[in-house]
Order: C-alpha cells, then structure tokens, then sequence
C-alpha cells in the first residue's frame, strides 16, 4: 500500500509565509476548500507524568497568536495528562492534498470566560452531553449512558441555559515548534519548521522565530 506523491508539488523557502501563523492559515484554508471532511480535525497526543504517552483525535475550535484550542472534560485522560504533563503535540493529517502540520508546544487552560462563551455557543444536545458523560472513565453499558443524558435533560428542562460544567473546559497549545510538511516524489518530501527561540537573557516565550529545513 504505497501512493507516489506528484513531483510538481513542493513547499519551499520563498513559498512560505513570514510567520506559522500565516502559513497555518494558508494551509488550513485550503484544507477547507477541497472538501475535505472535517480539516480541523487533529491528532493530539499527551503523555502522563511516568512519560507514558496517548493520543486521539478531536476538533479544533480557535487558533491565534496564542496558539491551538480545543475543549475537553479536564477528568479525561487527555485532561489529566495535560495538567499533570503540561506538553502535547498536534498533527494536521490533510492527506488527500499530500500534506499534514505537526506542532509541538506547552498547553494550558484557556481562561474561564472563555470556555463559557464557546460553551454557550454549542447544540443543547452537545451541552448535555457534556453533563452526562464522565469523559474516559468505565461505564456499565450503553444504556448507563443515555440514562445519564436523560438525567441531564430532565434537570435543565427544553429552554433554561445550560451552564459550563465544572470540570469541563478549554485547552491551548502554545507552540515552540510548527512544521509544515508537504509530500514529494521519492520520499524526498519537505519540512520545513518553523521554532521560537529565546532572546538572550530571556525565554522562548519572549523569543522570535527561525524556520530550518527538515531531512525527509
């Protein structure tokens, strides 16, 4: 099972744009120009405090300066892994157009305010689920968890807001490395990555950009 990728395609230094950002958005877009299903889902993986390490795939939700958004039951393992871990790793997997963006970096809560704005903005129907389903955790069986979302539609009624729950919110991932990877002939395909570095004295958080050329 093997696709040979069209030598004409390529990504190359002149191409890329001055910053992750907008070359992310670039790429992004056109991810969603060609049809693709779901173009912002991603491949996130966490490890947990021995180092062992998971992953999984969810949607996401903003992307910034700032850095990577999506939304989780911060009692599911990715929750967990997160907090007590704080480093993650986010795949982009746009293979029908021969490419995929992998990014490394911290990830922290979002702010609170934020997490309840997008929460107000999502289907009754996503609301409850997200007060019915003890995200990660063993259940009995199927019909334990629809119980549980009957549970919840019973006590927030068909029309009174449906507030955030508790242990439910947003994580971001700041990223200390982006890499735009594009598929060529031969499997001499191209990286190139984009890495914050520190300014002398200072952080990477207070550090400018480079971008290298990866070996395929």
């Amino acid at each position: 099972m093997r696709n040979e990728y069209a030598a004409e395609l390529g990504l190359s230094e002149a191409d890329l744009a001055a910053d992750w950002l907008t070359q992310f958005a670039r790429w992004y877009a056109d991810a969603a120009a060609s049809g693709l299903p779901e173009p912002n889902a991603m491949v996130v993986g966490t490890a947990d405090a021995a180092g062992r390490p998971s992953g999984r795939t969810v949607l996401l939700k903003a992307y910034d300066r700032e850095g990577f958004v999506f939304f989780t039951n911060h009692g599911s393992r990715k929750g967990v892994e997160a907090l007590a871990n704080p480093y993650a790793s986010l795949v982009f997997p746009w293979f029908p157009l021969h490419r995929q963006v992998v990014v490394a970096g911290r990830i922290e809560p979002i702010d609170r305010t934020e997490t309840e704005a997008y929460f107000a903005s999502r289907p009754r129907g996503s609301q409850l689920g997200a007060w019915a389903s003890t995200q990660s955790r063993v259940i009995p069986d199927r019909a334990a968890l629809e119980a549980s979302y009957r549970g919840a539609a019973e006590r927030f009624g068909e029309t009174a807001p449906i507030p955030t729950p508790p242990d439910w919110g947003g994580l971001r991932v700041r990223p200390e490395t982006v890499e735009f990877w594009q598929g060529r002939a031969n499997r001499l395909h191209d990286r190139l990555r984009f890495r914050r570095t520190a300014d002398p004295g200072g952080t990477a958080d207070d550090g400018h950009w480079i971008v290298e050329r990866l070996a395929p």
